[in-house]
């Protein structure tokens, strides 16, 4: 059935009709890290991904969208099965899959839409608490994309109020880093001889559903949400399977959220905040994850400026791997400028408030010609070892990215 859809999407392409449009890529992506961890030596990684969508406008109210992507690396990240990927569940990025293949209908103040999809809440930049139906790749922590997830999804607007409403069949994860990979590199004091193996995920059953309700105004913007269903985050279990070997498990827990966001135009910035409730399961921690930024442009600068902070009102203590949770308790900055049509910088920081953990990215990106772009950054991530953030001091890294667009 995904192979048909494809295939009549690519079909499609060759048809003059001129509700049909079409775009795509090629990139090429190399990161260079300067320093090695245990168990991976690997010091350059080179990707390629080519990225094919398509859209057809079937009448006044029905859109169809689609995406398929093809995939390869140097480093095993991808698999090498030349298999079509519809669940997003491979420990690897999948060699093909289909990125997004989606049907919209609208009539009036109602929109809905079905299929494979990316649905995003909330306001707040770098960090949303309250966007749930948004799993990422976390191959590589702190350079992640968002996955879709496969929903239905009901939107009223009636102009300054609107009403969206979710419901997920099934449950699709972050992808998490690779056990063994400098991301997820092995214990250095491991004894020899003794080995730590993934043991897989173990994947819920069951819906997930969110609502939220939105309010716009000339001074004021605002929502309230919730969210029944699961974290897209694992929590980690192991076991030992012999006298040499130990193998982890990802699992994924019930979760309940409660959340809102609003922003406020001031004379001088946007203030910008959003925070949410999370509850649900007897394995994990109950918490409150919040943000504060204020938001200003100058010209071609854009800035942007906050702290995220965490509350715990119940802890567990499990083991987890929760990026969301890690950049908590800091101080997070982001800064564009647009040099001119065809250059620009970019700036992301974070900055933990014990100064146990920093992460600095810059970028430069300039187009050549109306196809190709080529961006080239670096991050640097300094602090503690038992940090989120410092933990993955080693990871430091250039990146030179070459795209060809059509």
């Amino acid at each position: 059935m995904i192979n048909r859809a494809i295939s009549l999407l690519l079909a499609a392409g060759l048809s003059p009709a001129q509700d049909f449009t079409q775009r795509g890529f090629l990139e090429t992506r190399g990161a260079f890290y300067p320093r090695t961890v245990a168990g991976d030596s690997a010091q350059a990684v080179g990707e390629a991904l080519f990225r094919y969508e398509a859209s057809y406008k079937a009448g006044p109210s029905l859109q169809f969208y689609g995406a398929f992507d093809a995939r390869s690396d140097t480093h095993q990240q991808t698999e090498r099965r030349w298999t079509v990927s519809w669940q997003d569940r491979e420990r690897q990025r999948p060699a093909l899959s289909v990125r997004r293949l989606q049907a919209t209908w609208h009539r009036g103040p109602v929109t809905a839409n079905l299929g494979k999809q990316f649905i995003r809440w909330g306001r707040t930049d770098i960090l949303n608490p309250t966007d749930r139906f948004a799993p990422r790749d976390y191959l590589a922590v702190l350079d992640n994309d968002f996955l879709a997830v496969t929903a239905v999804r009901i939107t009223v607007d009636s102009g300054q109020d609107s009403w969206d409403a979710v419901y997920v069949p099934r449950f699709t994860p972050s992808r998490t880093p690779l056990l063994g990979q400098r991301w997820a590199p092995l214990p250095e004091d491991l004894p020899r001889g003794f080995e730590l193996g993934d043991g897989g995920a173990l994947y819920p059953g069951g819906p997930q559903f969110g609502a939220r309700w939105s309010r716009t105004g000339s001074r004021l913007e605002g929502s309230l949400c919730f969210y029944e269903g699961f974290n897209h985050l694992p929590l980690i279990d192991g076991k030992l399977v012999s006298l040499t070997r130990a193998e982890v498990r990802r699992f994924y827990p019930k979760m309940r959220m409660y959340g809102g966001d609003l922003a406020a135009p001031l004379p001088w910035f946007t203030v910008k905040a959003e925070a949410a409730y999370f509850s649900g399961d007897s394995r994990a921690d109950e918490y409150v994850l919040y943000v504060v930024q204020a938001e200003r442009l100058v010209k071609e600068w854009v800035f942007v400026g906050g702290y995220a902070g965490e509350r715990v009102t119940r802890r567990r203590s499990p083991l987890e791997f929760a990026p969301d949770r890690g950049l908590t308790r800091a101080f997070l900055g982001r800064a564009g400028y647009t040099i001119d049509p065809n250059r620009s910088v970019a700036f992301d920081a974070a900055a933990r408030q014990n100064g146990e953990g920093v992460w600095l990215r810059f970028e430069y990106s300039q187009a050549f010609g109306q196809h190709v772009r080529a961006t080239v950054g670096y991050a640097w991530i300094h602090g503690a070892a038992a940090d989120f953030l410092g933990g993955y001091s080693r990871n430091s890294h250039g990146t030179l990215t070459v795209r060809y667009s059509f």
